[in-house]
């Protein structure tokens, strides 16, 4: 037989879970120290330098021709 539950405790629940881990991640982030922070954003950079620098041009992709078989 299926456990009965409180939709109002479970709701409640759930909400004190979502507040806990949103709390958790902005302890994390501001209860960092300033060089862990710089770190944090350099690595952040290089990465968006990383993928800007591997981006597709979309006019490159329009100009090709797909008969072409390349």
């Amino acid at each position: 037989m299926a456990e009965i539950i409180n939709l109002r405790r479970a709701r409640k629940a759930r909400e004190r879970d979502r507040a806990r881990e949103a709390a958790d991640a902005n302890a994390a982030r501001c209860g960092a120290g300033k060089a862990e922070r710089a770190l944090t954003s350099a690595e952040k950079r290089a990465l968006d330098s990383t993928l800007d620098g591997a981006r597709r041009d979309p006019e490159d992709c329009a100009r090709r021709d797909p008969e072409d078989g390349a």
